[in-house]
């Protein structure tokens, strides 16, 4: 069984008086503001209604020069440019941005994602052997989303005439800067260090019309293929990410794409887009092409102008996506019963096997992560005995730090400090479930490996109105760096037994004297559930059904009731 999580408040506790709000300014959203120490007067309005013509120079990036002027002389030239990516939403999502400004330019790039399973990550060189067979020689070579660490493969591209610019955001080699004419990457040449990949490339982008521009291209339109790799990424929601994210998502419901269209209809969106839209719906169906080993489709569908191509490629990626769970409940099972098996006291999760498939291993490690609240790492192992792994962190463990830690044990191994990825024999397993152990506990208080609960707020059921959802999304976006505000609410009975759903979740109808308001608990019939009353923790969102517009509680945990 999971730890249950400790509760914890952030800051002083909100009190309400009155009818909760101050003049001309919710009380509850001054709260939340002073909490999260964001910035008062102009610089306030610019966090709550955030405008695009705030973004920064794209110059200030490091050797954003250098790649402009290279891809210009690419365009006087005519040269043969290629588009190499990653097979995740910000990889696809990064060859698209690029893709459209440099066809733009007349350019006509040939692209390439490599195939998870069989050519692992980025410029590997078993995936540019088939990148180089499919087609010409290019004399440019654009990496997107990968490249910084690649400095043997990159090296090998140059020996063959052919020069690379990398436009990427993962942390530098610490055998220092490839052979590129420009290394466009923030964690590297400064710059805003937040960025995905894709807003990067936005920023490429932009640099590339601030030198040429181009009257009748519209950089807006970008920030709808943005706005998913930033979402899908989880990287920190704040600065600019936070300024493209909440344009893209106004422009989503009415993008003109095709495939973004045909993406929100097959997902079930109903006319509007918000962060869980992009992370839960749109972000798993992309996802799941790169994981079934058909990256191309994910790409294909953002980069078709063709409505039927568009719902083909839906429909296919909703075939992937159905597979995926398929994959990722039967993964999910197997390696609950290995962790039955195992001491409950180890401080970290390591789990493999031959059944795996690589692609979902990350799901699973997530979940899995967040069930225990340990370091995960989940292990798809080939017939050859060598295993491909993904890893997920808590806070205060860095994924980056460890592999270090335990490199002679790993054949590879490299991602974010919260998420990553190794290769290693099936021999080692044990020997590196054990040193990552020591590692995490040579780092980690036994607190710190305790699950927490962060609570914003405490309010009462009568609070939550339409008007209150109003000025709460005044918020948004959120994400890594603005979490969206958790709740709490005590003393609340059920009006009702709990309605199972499927897959394990619960419908609540929830009471608090005399007021009653609907609840969703996902994964709540899998809990053990203490007898009511209940403090109940949750966030808010808006809900439509049948042309209804409400607000929906989305139940984050219970627990008996205490005092306050």
């Amino acid at each position: 069984m999971p730890t249950a999580r400790q509760w914890i408040h952030r800051g002083e506790p909100f009190r309400l008086n009155g009818n909760g709000s101050a003049p001309g300014f919710p009380a509850i959203l001054r709260h939340l503001i002073e909490q999260r120490g964001l910035p008062t007067g102009d610089a306030l309005e610019d966090f709550l209604r955030p405008k695009l013509q705030n973004l920064a120079d794209p110059f200030e990036i490091g050797e954003m020069q250098q790649a402009v002027a290279r891809i210009l002389l690419a365009v006087d030239r005519g040269e043969k440019v290629l588009l190499y990516g990653d097979y995740d939403v910000d990889g696809v999502s990064s060859v698209a941005v690029m893709r459209r400004a440099l066809r733009a330019y007349g350019l006509r790039p040939r692209h390439f994602i490599p195939r998870r399973s069989s050519e692992g990550y980025g410029l590997s060189r078993v995936a540019l052997t088939r990148c180089m067979g499919e087609g010409e020689k290019p004399d440019l070579l654009i990496a997107v989303d990968c490249g910084t660490v690649s400095l043997d493969e990159i090296a090998l591209l140059r020996e063959d005439g052919i020069e690379v610019i990398v436009v990427d955001h993962h942390e530098p080699s610490p055998r220092g800067r490839p052979d590129v004419v420009a290394l466009v990457n923030p964690k590297w040449g400064g710059g805003p260090t937040y960025l995905c990949a894709a807003g990067v490339c936005f920023k490429l982008v932009h640099a590339l019309m601030k030198t040429r521009r181009l009257p009748d291209f519209d950089l807006k339109p970008l920030l709808e293929l943005v706005t998913l790799a930033t979402i899908a990424d989880i990287v920190p929601m704040v600065g600019e990410n936070r300024l493209m994210v909440r344009h893209g998502l106004r422009l989503l419901p009415g993008t003109l794409n095709p495939g973004l269209q045909a993406l929100q209809k097959v997902s079930g969106m109903n006319g509007r887009a918000t962060s869980m839209d992009v992370g839960f719906r749109i972000g798993p169906r992309l996802n799941a092409a790169g994981r079934m080993d058909v990256p191309e489709d994910a790409l294909g569908i953002l980069l078709t102008d063709c409505r039927r191509r568009a719902e083909e490629f839906a429909d296919r990626l909703e075939s992937f996506n159905r597979d995926r769970q398929s994959y990722e409940n039967q993964i999910r099972a197997e390696a609950l019963a290995m962790l039955a098996e195992r001491d409950p006291a180890e401080p970290v999760i390591v789990l493999g096997s031959r059944r795996w498939h690589p692609g979902v291993v990350g799901i699973v490690a997530s979940r899995l992560m967040r069930q225990f609240h340990k370091p995960t790492f989940v292990i798809a192992i080939d017939d050859d005995g060598v295993g491909k792994g993904s890893g997920r962190s808590i806070e205060g463990v860095s994924l980056v730090e460890a592999i270090h830690a335990c490199r002679p044990l790993l054949e590879a191994g490299g991602g974010h400090d919260m998420a990553a990825g190794i290769s290693i024999a099936e021999e080692q397993l044990d020997a590196f479930r054990e040193q990552f152990a020591e590692h995490v506990l040579s780092r980690t208080r036994d607190e710190d490996r305790t699950p927490r609960l962060y609570v914003d707020a405490e309010i009462p059921l009568s609070l939550l109105s339409l008007d209150f959802l109003r000025d709460y999304e005044l918020l948004q976006p959120f994400g890594n760096g603005n979490p969206q505000p958790v709740f709490m609410v005590r003393e609340v009975f059920l009006s009702g037994a709990p309605v199972r759903m499927k897959n394990h979740h619960l419908r609540l109808l929830l009471r608090q004297g005399l007021h009653e308001h609907e609840a969703i608990f996902f994964g709540g019939g899998e809990l053990d559930l203490p007898d009511p009353p209940w403090d109940v923790a949750f966030t808010i969102d808006r809900n439509h059904f049948r042309g209804r517009t409400s607000l929906q509680i989305i139940v984050q945990d219970v627990r008996k009731s205490e005092p306050d």
